[in-house]
């Protein structure tokens, strides 16, 4: 891999609050090896010209689900195979858009697609992001990940495989580190999008939560629990849990709770205008619409709370259920939500990598990985700007040069 020089006009580092004025960054091996204000350039360097741009760290999302998506009961007869492929697809060109890693939380598979698509892009067969998975959910039977509902049981269906109790909880959480796993997700609340439970219930008892983080705390894992309602936000943290998804109705014993215990919170707020306008169109389905109804103001209250906290937010979309086209719209939605532009930028870049445990990502500092991204404008002054991603580099190869 060549070395390459970044003159850069403008730069964030992904930690900071304020921007850090032009930077030269030198990439070698795909690592930065220096950054300085002016970084005389080796015999035989690649040059890159980005004195027009801001550059930032690669972004980074932690909640996408690449072989899940909309209308799930169709996409859930598609072979594994296609989902891959699909998968691929989608992730390619999320990193078009700037996002160089991304946590991939479940598939409505029986099969394993989206390790075998890491598996493939870390041994460089096909080119992608990094990829961080939870392959399935774990779930209680009638809980959020138990989807079998959509088929009739005498057609004899399963995509999913329930645990209802503490050995069979054990069982699936040592599959899954079998299979391959890099992170546990399950889910402790129903869903809006998922016919026949309620994000307000809490699916598991407190003896169940707590046997899905110990199994995985044995076996070297953290868990991402989708949940919704104050009180599987508390049973959730008080468990162990690494990460909320969504936190829909999150109240102020939850927030302090999160801080308290250090729990990052992944918030997923454009998903709320996503399905804002879903229901604005007339199209929304009437198993959604009559939860969503009654709780999105509930969901546009914590959301505020959340921003009005010092609780770890990590950036997280949900895309899958929405076009990953639009995911970089998070970071609009996160400001528009109260969350200041600097916060929502380290959400997806240094307080996402923390909450991945990846202390070589995040960050524009020397030693860490290349994953750099450039665009026109200042992300601070117009948080919008992330959402003209023109130049990406990761581990220092560039895939997108306009």
């Amino acid at each position: 891999m060549t070395a390459t020089l970044l003159h850069c006009g403008n730069h964030f580092d992904g930690a900071a609050d304020h921007l850090g004025g032009p930077v030269d960054i030198l990439v070698e091996e795909g690592t930065i090896t220096a950054m300085d204000q002016q970084i005389d350039a080796p015999d035989g360097i690649e040059e890159i010209d980005l004195r027009d741009r801001t550059v930032t760290p690669g972004f980074i999302d932690t909640h996408v689900h690449l072989t899940m998506g909309s209308p799930l009961p169709q996409q859930t007869l598609q072979s594994s195979a296609r989902k891959a492929l699909t998968g691929l697809s989608l992730a390619l060109s999320y990193q078009q858009l700037g996002f160089t890693t991304i946590r991939d939380l479940g598939a409505a598979d029986p099969d394993w697609p989206v390790v075998d698509l890491r598996n493939a892009i870390n041994a460089g067969e096909v080119p992608g992001p990094r990829l961080v998975v939870a392959p399935h959910f774990i779930s209680p039977t009638g809980g959020h990940g138990d989807i079998d509902n959509f088929y009739s049981e005498r057609w004899g269906f399963r995509v999913s495989d329930p645990a209802d109790s503490i050995g069979e909880i054990r069982r699936t959480v040592r599959r899954e580190q079998r299979g391959g796993a890099d992170w546990i997700k399950t889910t402790n609340a129903g869903g809006y999008h998922s016919a026949g439970d309620d994000p307000a219930v809490c699916t598991w008892f407190d003896e169940e939560m707590d046997a899905v983080c110990a199994a995985a705390a044995r076996l070297g894992l953290d868990v991402a629990v989708h949940c919704g309602s104050a009180e599987s936000i508390t049973q959730a943290i008080r468990s162990g849990v690494r990460s909320l998804e969504h936190a829909y109705m999150i109240d102020e014993e939850g927030v302090r709770l999160a801080e308290e215990a250090g729990t990052f919170i992944v918030p997923t707020m454009y998903l709320n205008v996503a399905d804002q306008q879903l229901y604005a169109s007339g199209n929304m389905p009437a198993y959604i619409k009559v939860k969503f109804e009654r709780d999105v103001e509930k969901i546009q209250t914590a959301q505020k709370l959340i921003a009005s906290s010092s609780v770890k937010v990590a950036f997280g979309t949900d895309a899958g259920m929405f076009p990953f086209s639009e995911g970089a719209r998070e970071f609009a939605a996160m400001v528009q939500c109260g969350i200041a532009p600097a916060r929502a930028l380290r959400a997806g870049m240094s307080v996402a990598a923390e909450l991945l445990r990846r202390d070589d990502l995040g960050v524009l500092e020397v030693g860490r990985a290349a994953d750099i991204v450039a665009m026109p404008g200042d992300p601070l002054d117009d948080i919008t700007a992330t959402e003209r991603v023109d130049f990406v580099m990761q581990g220092g190869r560039v895939v997108r040069h306009d």
